[in-house]
């Protein structure tokens, strides 16, 4: 059994919080490129443009890469033969939520009732999303995920008559409905399959993935790739200015689903696409 402390984990979060408000991941910023290379329209171009200066910026200052530095959503990947020594595993992230969002002068953004509206002060308490797996590690990944890009996320519980060609235009429906709204371009992540709630997690597990990299199922690789053409040619665009690249990846994952059921989520991530991983 391998021992894990909490010191350890409080740290290694708070870290994370300030390295993903940061620093734009690598995949993204190629991502930009990419898209700036593919974009026809010239207005969008000038905002790919913008989005790649505003990494920099926000690199070599360090300083957020956008006023919304999220709501922290952890993953936490715990290995069956590690024992979390000194502490309560949840309070551990939590504090390294705080701490991270303190020391790093990072908007807090979370209310403690979503009804009442009173502000936290510390941008916690995080959603935490846990799985055991083999081995004697604990992996976290952080995903701070933005109010504009979650509010313009969805769930549709189709019938298994409606298929893969309904599942197609409630995803098209969702990001013309969306329009400017997430700040495009996007990243669109799918989940099909399970129960409603499996598939609104696996949506989110999507956006987790590097920009580029498809599904290991055959099936699911050729639906990323037909779903991101459909996306394009809504022509919403970059910062919903109209252009092909309205998204820069479509990303699926799937789950066996009841002979009754077909529930879809779509959960949309801004082109700030921020994620930050360790393994302890």
């Amino acid at each position: 059994m391998r021992e894990v402390q909490v010191s350890a984990i409080t740290d290694a979060v708070a870290r994370m919080c300030i390295e993903a408000a940061y620093y734009l991941p690598e995949d993204v910023r190629e991502a930009f490129e990419r898209g700036k290379a593919h974009e026809e329209s010239p207005t969008g171009k000038n905002v790919f443009d913008q989005l790649i200066e505003n990494a920099e910026i926000a690199s070599k200052e360090d300083v957020p890469l956008c006023q919304d530095t999220g709501f922290a959503v952890i993953f936490a990947e715990i290995g069956q033969d590690v024992h979390v020594t000194g502490g309560s595993l949840y309070e551990a992230i939590e504090e390294g939520v705080r701490k991270g969002y303190q020391e790093g002068y990072l908007r807090k953004s979370i209310v403690a009732h979503p009804l009442e509206r009173v502000n936290t002060g510390d941008n916690t308490p995080p959603v935490i999303h846990t799985e055991i797996v083999p081995g004697d590690r604990l992996r976290l990944i952080l995903a701070p995920k933005g109010g504009g890009s979650e509010n313009m996320s969805g769930i549709r519980m189709l019938k298994p008559s409606d298929g893969v060609e309904g599942v197609k235009r409630f995803v098209v429906e969702l990001v013309k409905t969306a329009g400017s709204n997430p700040c495009p371009p996007i990243i669109v992540g799918i989940g099909i399959g399970g129960t409603m709630e499996k598939a609104a997690i696996l949506a989110k597990k999507a956006l987790l993935r590097e920009i580029g990299q498809k599904s290991a199922k055959s099936y699911d690789a050729a639906l990323e790739e037909e779903l991101l053409d459909l996306v394009n040619r809504t022509g919403v665009g970059p910062a919903g200015l109209g252009g092909t690249v309205t998204a820069l990846a479509v990303n699926v994952e799937t789950f066996p689903a009841h002979i009754a059921s077909l529930p879809v989520a779509v959960n949309i991530q801004c082109h700030a696409a921020r994620h930050k991983e360790v393994t302890l």
